[in-house]
């Protein structure tokens, strides 16, 4: 047994050794923090790598790394900044720079249009993200989309933030889910997710906030009852490149990579709403009631939210974005 060695130096001695194998081609590490071989996120991948391939006639390879196989949540995305994987698409921490929490700003937009014309190239989340990934030595590229949140509850719903009041949810440890779902009526309780089921089963929390159809259903269909697509949130996993390693490319090598991440992108944006709507119908007929509010309601929650939790953002990320977010957010 070696002891006295992190994992965080495993990895990167591993994926540092496996950059040197082939004399003849440039090898790109590749990792994600979240899906394992066989899932949507690991389907990206492998379209991204075999369009660098394809693209480039084998000038470049990539090499893949599943979920876990290098560690942590953290300790992946501390191998992307620092260069040891080339290219990631994960889900965004703030670690590094707390501006990365403008994927979080809730309301920004209410419809899968005007998502992909936000964060592809040249739009206006695409271009804020990019400046804030450069300042942590990465590039960005564009969005890796689930869908929009809502609210799963066991017994009742809400609709409205009067209903919401007596309903305790569950929300990820995170700024500002807590702050949005309170703004929106809820009582909230912060759970990490490896404790959700027990917290729902025991009765700590009524439910659980912040996620796409998909994970309710999944984990747990047998003991919620209603899922209330509330779209608070537009969730989405990030696609970007360690800078450095952009930097090092050929300008034909970068707009391969480039436009094969666009096209990953685009493509994701196709299936990722097939894949929720697809969730959507397996939770009605596994007993959930699936519930879709009307444009006003959407439009009325929103307002409350924008109003109470937009002045907290400013002072999370900073007047320059958030003046930006108001801008160019989709109109109420």
């Amino acid at each position: 047994m070696i002891k006295g060695v992190s994992a965080f130096a495993l990895a990167a001695g591993l994926v540092l050794a496996l950059g040197t194998t082939s004399a003849e081609a440039l090898t790109l590490r590749l990792a994600t923090d979240s899906g394992a071989p066989g899932s949507p996120t690991a389907a990206s991948m492998e379209q991204w790598a075999e369009l660098i391939e394809e693209g480039s006639n084998g000038e470049i390879e990539v090499a893949i790394f599943y979920q876990n196989e290098l560690g942590s949540q953290q300790e992946v995305f501390d191998l992307h900044v620092a260069g040891d994987v080339d290219l990631m698409i994960n889900w965004p921490i703030t670690a590094y720079d707390r501006r990365i929490g403008l994927v979080y700003t809730p309301y920004m937009v209410f419809t899968w249009e005007e998502a992909l014309e936000a964060y592809k190239p040249g739009g206006w989340i695409n271009e804020l993200m990019d400046g804030i990934y450069n300042d942590v030595g990465l590039k960005f590229f564009g969005a890796w989309p689930e869908g929009f949140n809502g609210v799963a509850t066991r017994g009742k719903y809400a609709l409205t933030v009067e209903d919401a009041a007596d309903l305790k949810v569950r929300v990820p440890p995170m700024f500002p889910q807590a702050e949005t779902l309170e703004a929106m009526g809820y009582q909230t309780a912060s759970i990490d997710w490896s404790e959700v089921f027990t917290s729902i089963e025991t009765g700590v929390v009524d439910g659980d906030a912040a996620n796409v159809v998909y994970w309710d259903y999944e984990y747990f269909r047998d003991t919620l009852d209603y899922y209330v697509r509330t779209k608070q949130s537009f969730v989405t996993g990030i696609i970007s490149i360690n800078l450095m390693t952009w930097e090092n490319l050929s300008d034909e090598h970068k707009q391969i990579v480039q436009d094969a991440a666009v096209k990953v992108m685009e493509d994701h944006f196709v299936n990722g709403r097939e894949i929720d709507a697809h969730y959507a119908q397996l939770a009605e007929e596994s007993g959930m009631t699936y519930i879709e509010p009307d444009e006003e309601v959407i439009r009325g929650l929103a307002k409350v939210v924008r109003e109470k939790v937009w002045p907290l953002m400013e002072q999370e990320i900073g007047a320059e974005i958030m003046d930006a977010v108001r801008a160019n957010a989709s109109p109420l």
